[in-house]
């Protein structure tokens, strides 16, 4: 894979599914105009194949009524915000329903088929192009200043938050006007769903209505012709996703904060019943839910789920009777060496997005004789070849198992080789296709990836093994991992290189200062590297630093890789986008002074109006002139 082949980067979203009709928005980044191109796609459920459904250029996330007769879906315009648009199972003309000043976002059809329930940003006046009081549109630039009294009051990738809560709003499909929200301004609300009897809309708020910081989440109703809302659970920390069962109850999934632990907490499935507190269904240590997959589905008397295990992300059923189901007692109704990133159900038919190491996401119905693939999105990269993949196993020096994989370049070697550290670092490598894999082992270079104690799906234990503990055994799992690949007589030790993003990108930085003689350079991108300044300069700073490392001054330096610049001996690229509000900007211009000022050999590379999410939702030039700038790197590093 070469960098330009990101546009045969076709990608399916969650599959939406009603009787024979199988909707999914695939996208793919387009160099021509330098945006992502979305159109929904329609999927023969019997013979495999899809045909246009809409032709975007930017269309996502299909959801068909209760009665099978309209499909409502997102559109974004050239403004940028997206507007809710709906249209006739049949075919025909879309209609557009909304004009939010910054456009819709989830969307949730009551049981009537006649209603809709939706979330839109509404701005302050005078903001984000809306006339202020005196009846100016100020440019951006221009805008009075933001008063800020809290410490959540922006977000990476999407920016400040008090001045446009999100709100909730109900419309008719066939109705015409403007809809009148049902929130307050003084709090965001998420995840609408419908209450059975079409009576109410339940969202997900902060909890006690936001009046003062939170990470924890409560479940509440708004009456759909307006009112008070009516709190229904207060959760015992984040929360996602909620939906009805049949039989009226409420499941949702979400994180527990019980134990006091913030950070690099398995997610869980939940059940509410009136007057009851929320029931766990799953073990909070062996289960982790995926809740980036989509909506739990209730189906008969189980509830499916995503659930994130050892670098897979398998569909599974939970009892609905259960209370702290273990992994090994959960159903798998589509496993193994793959991930699942979308699913949905309608009777007995059950269809996933699903992805591996071969393909990005291809759409599969899972029948009586196993999963059929009625999708090959891939087909293009498939030709145009895709490098192998092989699993590691190893353990470390205290004898912990390590997992993750190897991608081989073509050819006899002795190739050069990348040690890519994972971001997060509650978060995995998946058996799934990754692009910088497939671009670097294009390019003759041998790609190793793992789960370092730290990530993701191996068990709460694991993911917290680092808490108030960085770079300790997950540097052990990190090495480790290389040291399994050098086994091999095709890959040269001593042309070796690593790089990481974020949590990736400190790993980077503190192994380049602390085993410089592992490597021959290093790579490190949008990186935490000063954790003082990160707790006061992140969007996530004042509850991760602490969570992670503490809030003690000297644990703060002992931890941070800034520390020992002066100890880096290999050239070392710094990486960073001017808009990152997760890893701020601070953070690369601090590491790139002082490794300048240490006399060390390096780069500083940054990219313009990009978020911490570049090298994965970036503009698509960006990612190729990322990818170009990458390679260019180890070229010069590793020849």
């Amino acid at each position: 894979m070469r960098p330009a082949d990101i546009e045969d980067l076709v990608v399916p979203g969650p599959p939406a599914l009603r009787g024979d009709l199988l909707l999914t928005a695939v996208s793919r980044p387009d160099l021509e105009t330098d945006r992502s191109h979305s159109t929904l796609r329609r999927v023969s459920l019997a013979e495999g194949g899809d045909v246009p459904w809409t032709y975007g250029p930017r269309d996502s996330s299909p959801v068909i009524s209760p009665d099978g007769r309209w499909v409502v879906f997102l559109r974004a315009g050239e403004e940028g915000g997206s507007q809710l648009y709906v249209m006739p199972v049949e075919g025909g003309e879309a209609r557009k329903l909304t004009a939010f000043a910054l456009g819709a976002e989830e969307l949730a059809w009551a049981p009537d088929s006649q209603r809709l329930a939706c979330t839109a940003r509404v701005p302050e006046a005078g903001r984000y192009g809306t006339e202020d009081a005196d009846g100016r549109t100020p440019e951006s630039l221009a805008e009075a200043p933001r008063r800020i009294t809290r410490f959540d009051y922006r977000f990476d990738d999407l920016g400040f938050l008090r001045d446009r809560p999100k709100r909730l709003f109900v419309l008719d499909v066939l109705g015409e006007g403007e809809p009148e929200p049902l929130s307050p301004a003084d709090y965001d609300v998420k995840s609408p769903v419908w209450a059975p009897e079409g009576e109410r809309v339940v969202v997900v708020v902060p909890q006690d209505y936001d009046r003062v910081e939170t990470l924890a989440n409560d479940l509440v109703a708004f009456p759909a012709g307006g009112g008070e809302p009516e709190l229904l659970a207060s959760c015992p920390g984040s929360a996602d996703h909620p939906v009805f069962g049949l039989d009226g109850t409420l499941y949702f999934t979400g994180t527990s904060h019980a134990d006091g632990v913030v950070v690099a907490a398995n997610c869980g499935l939940y059940a509410v019943v009136a007057g009851a507190e929320p029931r766990r269904l799953t073990d909070v240590e062996t289960v982790d839910v995926e809740s980036a997959a989509g909506t739990a589905v209730p189906l008969g008397d189980e509830i499916l789920v995503a659930v994130r295990n050892r670098g897979a992300v398998e569909l599974r059923a939970v009892p609905a009777s259960a209370t702290d189901a273990k992994l090994d007692s959960l159903r798998v109704l589509h496993g193994g060496q793959v991930a699942v990133h979308g699913f949905a159900a309608d009777g007995d038919t059950v269809v996933v997005v699903a992805a591996t190491v071969e393909t990005p996401g291809e759409v599969v119905v899972l029948g009586a004789d196993g999963p059929r693939a009625l999708t090959d999105y891939a087909k293009t990269l498939r030709d145009k070849g895709i490098r192998r993949v092989e699993e590691l196993n190893t353990t470390a020096p205290d004898g912990y198992p390590v997992h993750g994989w190897l991608v081989l370049p073509e050819g006899d070697g002795p190739h050069p080789v990348l040690r890519v550290v994972h971001g997060g670092p509650f978060a995995q490598q998946e058996w799934a296709f990754f692009d910088e894999a497939q671009v670097y082992a294009s390019a003759g270079y041998a790609v190793v990836v793992g789960n370092p104690r730290g990530s993701a799906g191996y068990g709460q234990a694991h993911g917290r093994a680092v808490v108030q503990d960085l770079g300790t055994v997950d540097v052990d799992d990190v090495l480790a991992l290389l040291d399994k690949a050098l086994e091999r007589p095709d890959i040269d030790s001593s042309r070796a290189g690593i790089m990481g993003g974020s949590y990736g990108g400190f790993m980077t930085g503190w192994i380049a200062a602390k085993h410089p003689e592992r490597f021959r350079a290093a790579w490190s991108e949008r990186a935490v590297n000063a954790w003082d300044s990160f707790a006061g300069s992140s969007d996530i700073g004042y509850f991760f630093a602490e969570g992670y490392v503490g809030s003690d001054p000297e644990e703060l330096r002992k931890r941070s890789p800034l520390t020992y610049a002066a100890e880096v001996r290999i050239p070392f690229a710094v990486v960073h986008s001017e808009h990152d509000w997760r890893c701020p900007l601070e953070q690369a211009q601090r590491q790139f002074v002082a490794l300048r000022q240490a006399g060390v050999d390096t780069e500083f590379l940054l990219f313009p109006g990009e978020s911490h999410e570049l090298s994965r939702s970036g503009r698509p030039r960006h990612r190729v002139q990322r990818f170009a700038a990458v390679l260019d790197w180890w070229s010069r590093r590793l020849s």
